[in-house]
């Protein structure tokens, strides 16, 4: 099956912008600096997450759904995101979190309650045990009535990123700039897949770098490649394999998932006082660390044009238990 004969329900409203890093660039000499802003989106403060949802809708839609179901830690962006969406096409939303109910209703969790989603919370649970009580969810919802649909399928949200390698390839060159490096962070693999294959459509010949911010790196390999052998199967195969372009790295994993080492920390402090660009701990600091630490080493030389993916997720910056405890500890 072609890409475009997938359904989607659209989201986005153009290209999210490629942009220069000017100051940043003069500040680590190196003048051939970019930012993929995917955190640029009109939608529920943007992020990666809303591609996905063009595919996660047009199934829902497909199927004849009338709620979306989806479960995730209190600070998901996923869930967020899900919950706009909701609002935006006038489904219902249920989100289960794998947490207690917090005492201050705080980041995204705040935006989910304002976009109208149903919260339930489900204890500090692992994942097999979240997604058992989403299954059970889903079969309360239609006892009662209901047409709900589950986000999550990581092979149908991988077709979402798609378009943003090759949107991105195709800026780049319409500003004449042959990008030879790419960083982004390596999380659950459905974007990494998808942006992957976008690229290699693309004819990208560069590098794309794969940072870590939750597993081990063969693990995260391990994901993506599995993602993209089911994206393949859904809608052909992308002519070369994810090893010719991609590098896997967890060197600036730090001290874990959701937890900054110093190195993000300075990223996040580098990146808004010289750009005014917002990243958050969890996924954006990292790779944007990854980068900081290449130019200063020389795996990037200052004539190879670089580019960081910005997936969004600034909403977590607003919540005041890891401000005071990280970016304040220096003020």
């Amino acid at each position: 099956m072609e890409l475009d004969a997938l359904p989607r329900y659209p989201l986005l409203e153009g290209p999210t912008p490629f942009q220069p890093l000017e100051r940043l660039g003069r500040e680590t000499g190196h003048p051939r600096l970019f930012v993929k802003r995917d955190d640029a989106m009109p939608l529920g403060l943007g992020g990666n997450k809303l591609r996905s949802l063009e595919y996660w809708l047009g199934a829902a839609f497909a199927s004849g759904a009338d709620t979306l179901v989806v479960a995730g830690h209190t600070a998901s962006n996923q869930c967020r995101l899900t919950a706009a969406a909701a609002a935006k096409s006038g489904l219902g939303c249920v989100i289960l979190h794998n947490a207690d109910r917090p005492e201050r209703i705080e980041g995204n969790l705040r935006l989910s309650h304002l976009f109208g989603a149903e919260i339930s919370y489900l204890g500090p649970v692992g994942e097999r045990a979240r997604g058992q009580a989403a299954e059970a969810r889903m079969e309360a919802l239609r006892r009662e009535g209901r047409k709900p649909y589950l986000i999550g399928d990581p092979v149908l949200g991988a077709a979402g990123y798609v378009h943003s390698g090759e949107e991105l390839l195709a800026q780049a060159r319409e500003r004449g700039v042959a990008l030879r490096h790419i960083l982004l962070p390596g999380s659950m693999g459905p974007t990494e897949a998808g942006f992957l294959y976008g690229l290699l459509r693309g004819g990208f010949d560069g590098t794309a770098h794969l940072v870590s911010v939750e597993y081990r790196e063969a693990e995260l390999a391990e994901r993506v490649a599995r993602i993209f052998a089911g994206l393949e199967l859904l809608i052909g195969t992308a002519g070369r394999t994810v090893d010719s372009v991609a590098r896997f790295t967890d060197r600036f994993l730090g001290p874990g998932y959701g937890i900054p080492g110093p190195d993000a920390v300075a990223a996040i402090r580098q990146f808004a006082a010289t750009e005014a660009l917002l990243l958050e701990h969890t996924y954006t600091a990292k790779p944007a660390a990854a980068l900081l630490s290449m130019l200063a080493d020389g795996s990037i030389a200052p004539d190879e044009p670089a580019c960081l993916l910005h997936t969004g997720g600034t909403a977590s910056l607003f919540e005041d238990d890891f401000y005071n405890a990280v970016l304040a500890s220096g003020d």
